[in-house]
């Protein structure tokens, strides 16, 4: 069973916290974990939780980037933390627990203000995508949401525009994937449409999905209480108004 999980902020005790939900609650034993973004990759974050505290994840977790990591030294910290985690680049296929899923990390509609350089999702980046051969790819996982799935914008962020990332559509015509998972809106979100389910997930503490080896998806709604700190409580600030 895989687990697939909305945005984390550096929220790391919460994939574990999810993952004992999930096999405790669900009835399911969990193989691994895809994290859909933002995931945290920062340089005192990863020190605190997998050095100071040596926690570690119950779990094998994948995560494609999303528009909140350290992208000044990102790949330098991918690598070394691989041992803890694995980071799922743009463009790559990957084989997870049997299936093969296209990562695009990156993001169109955001905050400008906490969105670095880097985190952008470029042209250069849906042609990495598309040189995959069609028929090698089952689902897609994203942080961004295609654009014209009737995803909402976030109340105060109308400014920018419709949710969606340019030649998203290019992906589903190319591959036409039996599902795409995203999270980056915080909003539990489903459409189908012309044989794609499209599923969005809030951030990681709001709950999870799970995905069988037969591709049938399950939501669950399970809250995590929080003890957040800095840049975090800023930004759920924002989004409470």
């Amino acid at each position: 069973m895989l687990l697939i999980i909305g945005d984390v902020h550096g929220q790391f005790q919460v994939i574990n916290e999810q993952i004992m939900h999930a096999e405790t609650h669900c009835g399911c034993h969990v193989d691994a974990v895809i994290v859909l973004g933002d995931m945290g990759i920062f340089v005192d974050t990863l020190r605190r939780f997998f050095v100071d505290a040596k926690q570690r994840f119950m779990r094998p977790v994948y995560f494609v980037d999303g528009n909140h990591e350290e992208f000044s030294c990102f790949e330098s910290l991918t690598e070394e933390y691989r041992e803890f985690f694995t980071w799922l680049p743009r463009g790559r296929v990957t084989e997870i627990c049997g299936r093969r899923f296209l990562s695009l990390g990156g993001a169109c509609y955001m905050d400008a203000l906490n969105s670095p350089c880097g985190s952008e999702i470029l042209d250069h980046d849906i042609d990495l995508c598309l040189r995959n051969p069609s028929d090698t790819v089952d689902m897609i996982v994203t942080h961004d949401c295609p654009a014209g799935i009737g995803v909402p914008g976030t109340p105060g962020f109308e400014f920018y525009g419709t949710p969606g990332f340019a030649r998203s559509q290019e992906l589903v015509a190319h591959f036409r994937p039996c599902r795409w998972f995203f999270g980056h809106h915080h909003r539990w979100f489903h459409a189908s449409i012309a044989g794609t389910d499209f599923h969005g997930l809030p951030e990681s503490w709001k709950g999870f999905g799970l995905l069988d080896e037969n591709m049938n998806y399950q939501r669950v709604e399970n809250s995590v209480r929080l003890k957040p700190d800095g840049w975090l409580r800023r930004l759920l600030r924002f989004f409470a108004g």
